[in-house]
């Protein structure tokens, strides 16, 4: 009972809810709200190893895992069991979810590593033959096709003769008695073939009144000379039904004789629906996978930057607020974790978030916080949460939570050994009675938790709670911080510092008489006092704390970047050096290998005969012109010059005189220069400066070419047979055939009839057109020529 307590206080089926959007089936919808939480953590672990493997495939796969054509069969298959004769449409829906599952079994084998979902389908068996069966009686309508037997076939060739006589001795009778009838129509009534008369009329057509117009003035009218094709007509129905219906009968009893196969299959599919569901929702809540671990080997649980999960769905879907998330990192020895501070503060959503993700993890599911997510596999989840207040009861507050967490230690039970594996979630422990004797039960309650559960967090506004921490190393404290400044919590969770008392300073900023707050401080003593301003001291030191191992961290990243974009670039440099340095020593060795060979011909041509001095010069100058050729060209000198500017002093070599520069050199070198009171034109190579340079001679800029002539333009293109595609009354995907072919052959425009009609034509071929890489361009041709109904392409 404690158990499905706590479910609805954790909001557990509002998860439910949202997981089964994300199921594809209707029987995986189904699934998702009625979710069975495990009770060993061999099945939690096989649940997340199936949730694993089917967001690893759905990552790699272009679309998500296909469920096309499952359909919940399960009252058919007990039905069938049972000897009912299925529908045709029921019939139907088992041979789509055979190849459903088929499908579903051939992309998981198709995959190298999914062992648990592999193992999964490996029983799955799909029965083509059955479906093959059931698709060759049954149409896409549900209804028994011709095909299904002779006989049906022949029974519903002669009615179809039989309806055909009876409709044309009706005509005949409508033509002859046109003025009898109300209107030239052949209608039904039941399974009776009767045309409208004219009740003043009745006498004129004789036969059987089926049916009357509500005004009375129509009569339905089966006349007497069709009654026996009537007749004959209702008995073959009689037939055609009684075949229908055998030919149900064959295909029921091949579905019940391998129904339990059926029943697996069904059973397989909405486990692999559900493994779908989990890890869709998992990668909308950006989740991830939980690690089980034993806090006995001393592990941490780590929860960091936990989130709730129905907030996160609130603020997504109802334009709720931003998720505030919170850290939980509890070692190993802690038993028991009190959290104190305001209300309003974010202390009850922490217990909420802590026992959904506990039974997320359980159900497979992966978890809202930042990886590693590292907690134990917890046996029972336990929480008092909320006011148990009953006027109907005559419950008080204090009675309510009394009787709850009575209910959750006899779920605890009495032997410590086999109990260490609950969480226990407690909301204001102790309240809603006197402080001092609520805070005295809270205390004792608190410390037999310790020793029967596994991890107990509870949130209260006792002060004494705060002080077990400093008694008993198996207890922790954490408090949601609160900004005096904005008068607001942070809903952020601090750990080791115990929340400290606001009531008075709130009161005082919310415009309180002073003189009423300082007697309140009074009445409040020196002691608590002292205790809140070392608090106070504890939460400032920890938030400088913080501020420094932020910014530690971000010149901690920086440093990183900064090493791996150096470690980065010298690894490429050296990698150039060492390529460069290999391509240069095959270079000198190939030069090397060509100079030896080069210079033992001039000595084998040295050797032949008696060498004479005309000989030894030619090999001298053989061998210099081989030292020209394969010794290293000398670095080039620098180019010594300089240019004369107005206003600059140079010498004029042939006068030996200075001079002034006055204009600046011209195309042809020449510059104006003065030299006392005269004036002359002086060229470049006629002067130098005053440090001996040479000057720079001009070089002429080539002139340009005249710009070539364009080609002449192409003549106008004309429409004939060879480049017109007529694509009228073809479907898109035919007419985009065709016209890729017209396309890949064309050498200049093409005109492409699609004509009006609905403009669907019209729309494909553009948007064909608008994607091939062939075609630069098109737009509708003249009206002569089609106007919008044809569509000119050039190529």
């Amino acid at each position: 009972m404690i158990q499905a307590e706590t479910l609805e206080l954790l909001e557990w089926h509002r998860l439910c809810q949202h997981l089964a959007t994300f199921a594809a089936t209707k029987l995986g919808a189904i699934a998702s709200t009625n979710l069975q939480i495990p009770t060993s953590q061999s099945v939690s672990e096989q649940l997340l190893a199936q949730t694993k493997e089917v967001y690893q495939l759905e990552s790699r796969l272009t679309t998500s895992l296909s469920f096309d054509g499952i359909q919940d069969i399960g009252d058919s298959i007990e039905r069938a069991e049972l000897r009912g004769i299925l529908a045709g449409d029921e019939l139907l829906a088992i041979a789509t979810t055979l190849a459903g599952a088929r499908n579903l079994r051939r992309i998981i084998d198709n995959q190298e590593d999914t062992p648990v979902l592999t193992d999964l389908v490996a029983d799955l068996r799909t029965y083509p033959e059955l479906e093959q069966e059931i698709h060759r009686c049954i149409d896409e309508r549900g209804i028994v096709a011709d095909r299904a037997s002779q006989k049906l076939g022949e029974i519903r060739d002669d009615l179809r003769r039989l309806r055909s006589q009876i409709n044309q001795k009706l005509h005949n009778i409508l033509q002859a008695k046109s003025n009898a009838v109300q209107e030239q129509l052949i209608t039904q009534r039941g399974d009776r073939f009767v045309i409208p008369v004219k009740a003043s009329h009745k006498d004129v057509i004789p036969g059987i009144v089926h049916d009357t117009s509500t005004s009375g003035v129509t009569l339905y009218v089966e006349p007497n000379s069709i009654v026996p094709m009537g007749n004959q007509l209702r008995q073959m129905l009689k037939r055609e039904q009684a075949e229908e219906e055998a030919v149900r009968r064959i295909l029921t009893e091949q579905v019940a004789a391998v129904t339990p196969d059926l029943e697996r299959l069904l059973v397989i599919v909405t486990t692999l629906d559900l493994a779908a569901a989990r890890s869709r929702y998992s990668y909308w809540l950006k989740a991830n996978p939980p690690r089980f671990i034993n806090r006995e080997e001393q592990e941490i649980v780590t929860l960091r930057q936990l989130r709730h999960p129905l907030l996160i769905w609130q603020q997504q879907h109802e334009q709720g607020h931003s998720v505030i998330p919170v850290d939980l990192l509890i070692s190993p020895h802690i038993k028991v974790v009190t959290i104190t501070g305001p209300n309003t503060g974010g202390k009850t959503v922490t217990l909420k978030t802590l026992g959904l993700a506990a039974l997320m993890a359980k159900v497979g599911l992966f978890i809202p916080a930042r990886e590693p997510v590292e907690m134990p596999w917890f046996d029972q989840v336990l929480a008092d949460i909320g006011d148990e207040q009953s006027l109907q009861q005559s419950l008080s507050t204090f009675s309510g939570h009394i009787r709850r967490i009575s209910r959750i230690l006899n779920a605890l039970g009495n032997e410590v050994e086999n109990q260490l594996n609950s969480l226990v979630l407690l909301d204001e422990v102790g309240a809603g009675t006197d402080p001092a004797e609520g805070s005295a039960l809270a205390i004792a309650l608190l410390q037999h938790l310790a020793e029967h559960a596994q991890l107990t967090i509870a949130t209260t506004h006792f002060g004494e709670l705060k002080a077990l921490k400093y008694e008993d190393a198996r207890f922790e404290n954490a408090s949601v911080e609160f900004d005096e400044a904005t008068l607001s919590p942070t809903y952020r969770l601090l750990w080791g510092i115990p929340g400290r008392s606001n009531a008075l300073a709130i009161a005082l900023r919310l415009g309180l008489k002073p003189e009423v707050v300082e007697n309140a401080k009074t009445q409040v003593g020196e002691a608590s006092d002292e205790v809140n301003q070392v608090i106070a001291g504890l939460e400032a030191q920890r938030r400088s704390q913080e501020t420094k191992a932020a910014e530690a961290q971000k010149l901690l990243q920086q440093a990183e970047r900064l090493y791996k974009e150096v470690s980065d670039k010298a690894a490429s440099l050296e990698e150039r050096e060492k390529s460069l340095r290999v391509s240069q020593e095959v270079a000198v060795q190939q030069a090397i290998a060509q100079a030896k060979g080069e210079i033992a011909q001039v000595i084998r041509r040295l050797q032949q005969g008696t060498p004479t001095a005309q000989d030894a010069q030619q090999a001298t100058n053989a061998l210099n012109q081989i030292t020209q050729k394969y010794q290293p060209a000398a670095a080039p000198k620098p180019k010594v010059g300089f240019m004369p500017k107005v206003g600059d002093r140079i010498r004029i070599s042939q006068f030996g005189q200075t001079a002034e520069v006055l204009t600046a050199p011209d195309e042809d070198g020449e510059l104006n220069v003065r030299f006392g009171i005269m004036k002359m034109t002086v060229k470049l190579q006629d002067i130098e400066s005053l440090d001996g340079q040479k000057a720079e001679p001009i070089v002429k800029q080539k002139q340009t070419p005249a710009p070539t002539p364009p080609p002449p333009q192409a003549a106008p293109a004309i429409r004939t047979s060879k480049n017109t595609v007529d694509l009228r009354g073809k479907r898109v995907a035919d007419a985009e055939i065709e016209l890729d072919k017209a396309i890949s052959e064309a050498n200049g425009p093409i005109w492409i009839i699609h004509g009006h009609g609905t403009g669907k034509l019209r729309q494909g071929v553009h948007a064909f057109l608008q994607q091939h890489p062939r075609v630069s361009s098109y737009e509708p041709a003249e009206q002569a020529d089609g106007g919008s109904g044809v569509t000119i392409a050039h190529i």
